[in-house]
């Protein structure tokens, strides 16, 4: 037998002797828990994250339900365009919380059917779109001022603008733009979530980009658009790029496309820009109904 052979073994058996037994070899790390982020439709998405599940922009009615939004593109079309990929209930299966960014309805229809809960938490920006879904008969409507708690998860308000500044010069246009927050989610040991929700490229986008150094953000990308005015209401193509440079270390999520009669950009269109800058390892532009794990 080898030297260190026979050291290891009468090692063992002394260990043995003296009642006790082999070391047993150090358990792994806990790796951090895994982000889950189910692309509904439109803007809806559903986000596990740090044990609890969130509904995001809810959305929920029938195909065709609604007439299209006056003055602006496709003005024609009744929305949703599409159907929900999963019924309702299945989409509300498992709901912790629900977070409107803002009261818009292709971000918010539940004043038109009763598939959220009443009595289910629901986030919203300031008091005036609480007072509108409290209206609606819902009872548990929470303000984000500032940043607000929820069984472990640290939900934080972000800002930006829902559109060009020559459209909010015009004040029945700005009016109807309104405000439109964004939300950032933390919690011990899981990476950092920024919905960055219905806003251009703005300077307090930036900001919130080099504040939190999310993990992953998500952009509503659909480079929606109104009559008579240049330039969109929310993100675009190139927004994705910017994004990418902005934040090199985290994954980009691409929503709000294919579902709204405003919406000029297509994922087809967005998927083919994003392999020619060569982003395909970090832009994911998910399919209704797709679940995507970070």
């Amino acid at each position: 037998m080898k030297p260190t052979a026979l050291l290891s073994t009468l090692a063992l058996s002394l260990a043995l002797a003296l009642g006790g037994a082999p070391a047993a070899a150090a358990e792994p790390a806990a790796s951090a828990p895994t982000v889950q982020i189910q692309q509904i439709r439109n803007a809806t998405l559903k986000l596990q994250y740090a044990g609890r599940t969130f509904l995001v922009d809810p959305m929920l009615g029938a195909r065709g339900a609604y007439p299209g939004f006056k003055g602006t593109y496709n003005q024609h079309l009744r929305n949703p365009l599409v159907e929900l990929p999963i019924p309702a209930a299945e989409v509300m299966r498992g709901v912790d919380a629900v977070v409107v960014t803002h009261t818009h309805l292709d971000h918010w229809d539940g004043g038109e059917h009763a598939f959220v809960p009443k009595d289910l938490p629901i986030f919203v920006q300031h008091q005036a779109d609480a007072e509108q879904v409290r209206g609606q008969g819902y009872r548990d409507v929470r303000v984000i001022e500032g940043s607000a708690e929820f069984e472990g998860v640290r939900l934080t308000r972000t800002g930006g603008q829902h559109g060009t500044d020559a459209m909010f010069a015009v004040e029945p246009v700005a009016g109807l733009l309104g405000q439109a927050m964004g939300v950032v989610f933390q919690a011990p040991g899981a990476a950092t979530v920024y919905v960055v929700g219905d806003t251009t490229w703005h300077g307090e986008v930036e900001q919130a980009l080099a504040a939190f150094k999310p993990d992953v953000v998500v952009l509503n990308t659909g480079d929606a658009r109104v009559l008579g005015f240049t330039g969109s209401i929310i993100m675009g193509r190139d927004d994705v790029l910017r994004a990418a440079r902005a934040a090199p270390g985290a994954a980009i999520v691409a929503t709000h496309m294919d579902a709204i009669n405003h919406m000029t950009l297509s994922r087809e269109v967005l998927r083919d820009h994003v392999r020619q800058n060569g982003l395909e390892d970090r832009v994911r532009v998910p399919a209704d109904g797709e679940t995507m794990a970070f």
